[in-house]
């Protein structure tokens, strides 16, 4: 018999969501047939699957040893604590290879990092090194992962940022952390800001509203007239900044869609200053001779968090603000 003690990043799911977690490589059926015949029982309590987990509670497996090992299970807490060394290492590669990067905040639930431009969030191919990994990495250097905690949750970046889009990138520590953090971004009470130069002088703030739909194919967004397969799009900005040729605007992202921010502000004259696929290539071609600026400079600066309940309590009304890219110094000169 095997015996499962759940912990915090345990906690707040369904029983049979955790199990399809622990026994990777079994079938739906196989689970809910052992829940049935008791196999498998929450507290010492027959069980359906449909059990809210809390911290402290038992799962215990009435099964050989095989058959858990079999369906990707563990046997015991030691074998659990013991990293495979191969596995150990893509993690801690990936923390070196991306370096010390700036951690803004960090309690037990989340971990805010300022990403430089040109680190991929996540992985777009297998053998690609993301910011996904560095995590993993960032945190078993701080020993704050064990194998047996990665087994049922993997931590990792709740919001995404485009390749060379610098700035706060918000990473789930905790399952109960990723969940409040996913609630947030889906209702949209997580105020995002970004800076951006942009071609010519904007004078006024203002509001950009569209309809939103990307093509697969060439891996573009587009703005198209409003129909049922198109997603609603806002930005809104105000000029901090204006310069002869350029200006420095604070964005606020409404909507988060793919390319927004870059999409819309090209649509209304104003294309983010570096920005090839959406923008001037001869005003780009400028700033790249003089400056060496080859990709385009948006940079998420600023969260506002709402007041809020739950685990991230700590955090309501708090503002997390993430320092510049040098690129962006040398353009307020």
């Amino acid at each position: 018999m095997v015996s499962l003690r759940i912990g915090e990043n345990e906690s707040g799911q369904r029983l049979d969501k955790f199990l399809r977690k622990y026994f990777k490589e079994a079938p739906g059926s196989f689970l809910y047939k052992m829940l049935r015949k008791k196999n498998i029982t929450c507290n010492g309590k027959k069980a359906d699957g449909r059990e809210i987990l809390c911290i402290g509670d038992e799962i215990q497996l009435f099964l050989a040893d095989e058959t858990v090992k079999k369906f990707g299970g563990r046997l015991s807490v030691e074998e659990n604590q013991q990293w495979d060394t191969d596995e150990q290492k893509v993690f801690l590669e990936a923390y070196h290879r991306l370096g010390e990067l700036e951690v803004v905040f960090e309690n037990e639930h989340l971990l805010v990092v300022n990403k430089p431009s040109g680190i991929l969030t996540q992985k777009a191919k297998s053998e690609d090194i993301s910011l996904n990994e560095w995590l993993l990495g960032y945190l078993i250097s701080q020993k704050a992962l064990s194998k047996a905690q990665l087994h049922t949750f993997r931590p990792s970046v709740c919001n995404r940022l485009d390749r060379n889009t610098s700035g706060l990138v918000v990473c789930g520590k905790t399952l109960a952390g990723s969940q409040q953090m996913g609630e947030l971004l889906k209702n949209r009470t997580l105020h995002k800001y970004y800076y951006t130069y942009v071609k010519g002088q904007v004078t006024e703030s203002g509001r950009l509203e569209g309809y939103w739909r990307k093509d697969e194919k060439i891996n573009r967004s587009l703005l198209v007239e409003k129909d049922q397969g198109a997603a609603y799009v806002a930005t809104e900005y105000r000029p901090l900044k204006v310069f002869t040729d350029r200006t420095l605007l604070e964005v606020k992202l409404i909507t988060g869609k793919s390319h927004q921010i870059r999409l819309q502000l090209s649509a209304a004259g104003h294309p983010l200053l570096g920005d090839y696929k959406y923008g001037d290539p001869k005003f780009n071609d400028k700033y790249k001779k003089k400056f060496q600026i080859s990709s385009h400079l948006l940079h998420a600066c600023r969260l506002e968090f709402p007041p809020m309940d739950g685990v991230l309590a700590a955090l309501s009304g708090m503002i997390v603000e993430a320092g510049v890219p040098k690129a962006f110094l040398i353009l307020r000169e």
